[in-house]
């Protein structure tokens, strides 16, 4: 395996993340999982309540920065 350390989009493939993550033990496994759900519960207290997901209809906005 390549150990090497990429900053180009285009390596970010899903096949390269799945590998990433089968590399990661189970307890890291684990605690990706934790961090994840306590990020999803931080933004969204209330969405452990919810019983069938529902598409949202809102809008993504891209923000970028100027260069002037």
């Amino acid at each position: 395996m390549d150990r090497t350390i990429s900053h180009d989009r285009t390596d970010e493939t899903p096949e390269a993340k799945a590998i990433w993550f089968r590399s990661l033990s189970l307890s890291e496994r684990m605690e990706m999982l934790c961090t994840f759900t306590d990020l999803v519960l931080a933004i969204n207290p209330g969405i452990a309540d919810l019983k069938d997901a529902q598409q949202t209809r809102k809008g993504i906005l891209v923000l970028s920065k100027s260069r002037s």
